[in-house]
């Protein structure tokens, strides 16, 4: 569990077929990675194999013989594991992947927000407040309503001024599953209670950082201004 929170924002797990069920089919805006056990694997993919929020399954069982055959038929199961470990690699690269193609199909079309997002921007970038009070606050809304770790949280509140946002972005945290979503989905709680982070990153890209990074800035940028 603690290895899938710093992947993805929220993590949930169910033991009962039909709750799992209801969860996935219930949700619109968001986009799924399932992880499924190898007892339940055969009962529960076909039902859920063409629900289109779901992105990519991985099978967790102890023998990966048993699911190889009917598994190839099934385009959205990434991969039949043993350990937990594998899983959360292929997850991850995933996971940016959902990420880019997310952003190609925001730049390929017009937003009707465009004006709106436009004039959020440059209203966060104006704002000054106190950054630790910010910091506490995110960290409060993030133990209300995310799955990460007291741990995590407590790093990012005791150590977020020791590293660079650049850092923190790429970083194995819940910063960029959260800001990602936040952004894709105009969720305004988040992309207010991550503001303080945003302004950062935007004058981290003045600075003379490598090329990576200030990439990742304009990137960034983009997604808040061509956001779906």
């Amino acid at each position: 569990m603690k290895h899938l929170q710093h992947i993805v924002a929220t993590v949930a797990v169910f033991t009962d077929v039909d709750e799992s069920v209801d969860f996935l089919t219930d949700i619109e805006n968001e986009k799924v990675f399932m992880i499924v056990s190898g007892a339940l694997a055969q009962h529960i993919i076909p039902i859920i194999q063409e629900c289109p929020q779901l992105v990519s399954i991985y099978i967790l069982c102890d023998n990966q013989s048993i699911h190889e055959e009917w598994a190839k038929t099934i385009p959205k199961v990434k991969g039949i594991y043993t350990q937990i470990e594998p899983i959360c690699k292929a997850l991850q690269i995933d996971r940016r992947n959902c990420d880019q193609d997310m952003i190609s199909i925001s730049f390929n079309r017009i937003d009707p927000l465009f004006m709106y997002t436009q004039l959020l921007k440059e209203a966060l970038l104006e704002i000054e407040d106190d950054d630790a009070k910010s910091i506490k606050e995110l960290v409060e809304y993030c133990r209300l309503q995310s799955d990460a770790s007291e741990k995590t949280l407590e790093k990012i509140e005791e150590e977020y001024r020791n590293h660079s946002p650049i850092w923190w972005y790429t970083g194995p945290y819940f910063i960029y599953s959260m800001l990602n979503c936040g952004l894709r989905q105009m969720n305004i709680d988040i992309i207010l209670k991550m503001g303080f982070f945003i302004r950062h990153l935007h004058n981290h890209r003045n600075c003379s950082e490598i090329t990576h990074s200030l990439s990742m800035c304009r990137l960034l940028f983009a997604k808040l201004t061509l956001t779906n």
